[in-house]
């Protein structure tokens, strides 16, 4: 503590703070600049009319390939395992994330996270505030000991770590909720567009466009899908890869629709109709299901307000008439 308290006095701490801004700056420009001179899709990005072009393609990079082992500067911030950096690299893609630099660039916020909020709580303890607010925190700072400061200091170490994991979580399931709503929208525009005699890559091209601004998020996976097919990929191989990034069970259920009726010679419009049929079923009954669970909900929401205002109308009067007995 006496050593904090020194460096605080001579102002050699703040001159580490700057250039320890000054340092994460410079990583984290570098690691932008190197992030946007990626490889585009351009594959992807020729799929689409001239007036979408540039639109919501400029995130349409290759996925890295995971295995590669990091090397340089990445390789302080990126894991060895490859097994990790393929989970980790699965998680990105599942929120939008995708690129060259995607793995790095989450760790490197992660860490940046992890040592800026400690950072802005040492900013804090040498603080010399000038009205009542910075008054009252600089009293509480001041305050503290040793042993509280390092707890405190592990904690915000600790909040800025997994707060990049919470956030990619919570991202994740707001985008497979946008993806399952959109995705009847989807079926419905493919079955059209095969009915009206178009090829199956062409119907999902016209439906990539169509859904741009409607589902930007179903567009892009698909563009994603559709350019991989173009490059030379399998076209089996491409859709379990849309499938297994979108996250969703009804599209892995699109995709084995669409394999199995293309090994086995079915018509795909009338694999399609059966398989509209049945999301349409499965939707009601999940409705069904909503709907059903709403009165134990509101039940239980109900009871918690009812009950106290319930029991103090039972209680008052003896509560009342005991204390008058007493009174007395």
């Amino acid at each position: 503590m006496e050593i904090v308290n020194s460096v605080l006095v001579t102002g050699l701490f703040s001159q580490l703070m700057i250039l320890g801004f000054v340092a994460a700056g410079a990583i984290v420009a570098f690691f932008g600049i190197s992030s946007s001179l990626g490889d585009r899709s351009t594959a992807a990005e020729r799929m689409l009319p001239k007036r979408t072009r540039g639109q919501s393609l400029a995130r349409l990079v290759p996925e890295k390939v995971e295995g590669d082992t990091p090397t340089g500067l990445s390789a302080a911030l990126i894991p060895s395992d490859a097994s990790v950096r393929f989970e980790v690299g699965q998680v990105l893609a599942r929120s939008g994330f995708r690129g060259r630099n995607a793995i790095a660039n989450f760790y490197l916020i992660r860490l940046g996270l992890a040592t800026f909020l400690p950072l802005v709580f040492l900013v804090l303890m040498s603080w010399q505030p000038s009205s009542n607010i910075g008054a009252t925190i600089n009293d509480y700072v001041s305050g503290l000991n040793s042993f509280q400061i390092l707890r405190n200091l592990g904690i915000l170490c600790g909040i800025g770590f997994f707060i990049p994991q919470l956030w990619m979580s919570a991202r994740i399931k707001e985008r497979k909720r946008r993806m399952e709503n959109a995705f009847p929208n989807m079926l419905d525009l493919l079955q059209i567009g095969i009915e009206a005699g178009m090829g199956f890559d062409q119907a999902l091209l016209k439906v990539a466009v169509e859904m741009q601004t409607v589902s930007p998020e179903m567009s892009e996976e698909i563009l994603i899908a559709l350019s991989e097919i173009q490059a030379g990929r399998d076209r089996e191989v491409a859709l379990m890869r849309m499938a297994r990034r979108t996250g969703i069970d009804e599209m892995s259920s699109f995709v084995s629709v669409v394999l199995q009726s293309s090994r086995f010679g079915v018509p795909l419009s009338a694999a399609l109709t059966t398989y509209s049929e049945e999301m349409r079923e499965l939707r009601e009954l999940r409705a069904q299901e909503k709907a059903n669970k709403l009165p134990v909900q509101m039940s239980a929401v109900m009871a918690s307000l009812m009950l106290p205002s319930i029991a103090g109308l039972i209680l008052a009067p003896i509560i009342i008439r005991y204390v008058e007995t007493f009174v007395k």
